[in-house]
């Protein structure tokens, strides 16, 4: 009776461990993030105005930003975004900020509202974000003129900063 009970103990050990690792496998889908120094995913978002793909902005220095109109850093950052913007276009940055916003018209009345004059895209289904692994909002990557990720800020960052024009200046 004894061995009874502890193989039936070993039997439910088990199936409880690959229930487990069943489970957790059910929450990662999709393929792993990008990491710094790989080529960055490539992606095409739709929205009512426009239809911006990532890799039609090859050749150019390109700062991906993934925002939201309800994202308090997003809002902070987003003056300095629209600056260094303006600074380094002509040397080739563009900032693609990808608004991850599900409701349309906050979207375009935050864009009226704050000036924002980038190139601008709404993705309300999230699915560019998620194929950079991206959930917390702003998220930004650096991706240089051969479409290779050089840096990722994860929070809101002054665009304005010395060290920051000089890294994409360098780009």
């Amino acid at each position: 009776m004894r061995r009874i009970l502890h193989f039936a103990g070993s039997v439910t050990s088990i199936f409880l461990l690959l229930g487990i690792l069943f489970a957790l496998s059910g929450c990662y889908s999709g393929t792993r993030p990008p990491r710094i120094g790989t080529a960055a995913p490539d992606f095409t978002v739709r929205d009512s105005d426009r239809t911006v793909t990532l890799s039609q902005l090859k050749g150019q220095v390109v700062v991906l930003n993934f925002w939201a109109t309800w994202c308090p850093p997003c809002i902070e950052e987003m003056p300095s975004l629209v600056q260094m913007q303006q600074e380094m276009k002509s040397k080739g940055v563009t900032v693609l900020a990808v608004s991850v916003d599900v409701d349309e018209g906050n979207y375009r009345r935050f864009l009226k509202d704050h000036n924002v004059n980038l190139l601008s895209v709404r993705d309300g289904d999230m699915k560019s974000n998620s194929l950079y692994g991206t959930f917390k909002f702003p998220e930004t990557y650096i991706i240089d003129r051969n479409g290779i990720m050089r840096r990722k800020f994860i929070g809101a960052v002054d665009w304005t900063e010395p060290e920051v024009i000089d890294f994409l200046g360098k780009l």
